[in-house]
């Protein structure tokens, strides 16, 4: 079955931003993209609303998801894109919708507000429960971030993509994550930046030269022998490694600069259907990186 690449709207600017990153996502995968807005104020067939203080949002709900779909069309004619308004609460069908797809991709910073997708906590919780990748895209994104300046500070879609950076942890596992990464180089023919943040244990106490050269040495032997499998997979990506001493939330904000596309590690699936936590780390990156973020779950 052919999962779609779908993506989630509101009618603010971070929303658009995430329907356009998504259907050059769709190009790109050669597949199909399908826009939802979801919103429990629709009546319940296909006719207007009733009471007046439910009309405005149901003529601002249509009029955000036609002009998105009519914007696209015009922009990405070879692009198969579908779109359809939800009858429920946007958390919940999110992630109804992820279920099938092959990514969901949502605006980071949305609206909130009646029918807004993206009201705080609502993003968490779709990108800590849902089961497929979750692409977070800031407003103002655009083709030309995704690729490196023609020159100093000119912008430009001609030119080769800005690197993908992945974040891994070798104590956990991470096929997903370094899988979905790999793939975006492909696709981009782009280098990948693999990031690693290693640090000396508190147990240890103040360790000395030889303690801390060891310590960095076996990170990057881990690194390496993780990787191996998937230079072999994908003999085409161009590969760095990317050692930094430090927390990994702080280390890896840094190391996000200048990336096209930054995937996260660490989301583990959650079991339960209680509270929006992503983890310390996805938390900083989602607040604090201005490229999109990506957000792959594991076991």
């Amino acid at each position: 079955m052919t999962r779609p690449v779908v993506a989630g709207l509101d009618g603010s600017r971070e929303s658009l931003a995430a329907a356009d990153w998504a259907a050059r996502e769709a190009l790109r995968r050669d597949l199909p993209l399908r826009l939802v807005h979801a919103w429990e104020g629709l009546p319940d067939d296909d006719g207007d609303a009733e009471l007046p203080e439910l009309q405005a949002p149901q003529y601002h709900a249509r009029r955000a998801l036609r002009g998105a779909l009519d914007l696209l069309n015009a922009r990405y004619p070879r692009l198969y894109i579908a779109a359809e308004q939800v009858r429920r609460q946007p958390g919940p069908a999110l992630l109804a919708e992820a279920e099938n797809a092959e990514l969901l991709v949502i605006g980071n910073q949305g609206t909130g507000g009646v029918g807004g997708l993206l009201s705080g906590s609502v993003a968490l919780t779709v990108v800590a429960h849902a089961d497929r990748p979750v692409v977070l895209v800031r407003a103002g994104e655009t083709v030309a971030d995704e690729h490196l300046p023609d020159g100093p500070r000119k912008a430009s879609a001609a030119t080769p993509f800005r690197d993908v950076a992945v974040a891994v942890d070798t104590g956990r596992p991470c096929d997903d994550v370094l899988d979905f990464a790999f793939h975006a180089a492909e696709l981009r023919k782009a280098p990948l930046r693999v990031v690693h943040a290693w640090h000396v244990p508190l147990s240890k106490g103040v360790p000395g030269v030889e303690e801390r050269t060891r310590i960095r040495t076996a990170a990057e032997r881990e690194l390496t022998e993780l990787l191996a499998p998937w230079r072999e997979k994908y003999p085409g990506v161009v590969v760095s490694e990317n050692l930094h001493e430090g927390r990994a939330a702080h280390v890896l904000v840094r190391a996000a600069g200048g990336a096209g596309l930054l995937v996260v590690v660490g989301r583990r699936r959650r079991r339960t259907a209680v509270g929006p936590h992503t983890g310390p780390v996805a938390h900083a990156l989602f607040h604090h990186v201005h490229r999109p973020v990506v957000s792959v779950p594991h076991d």
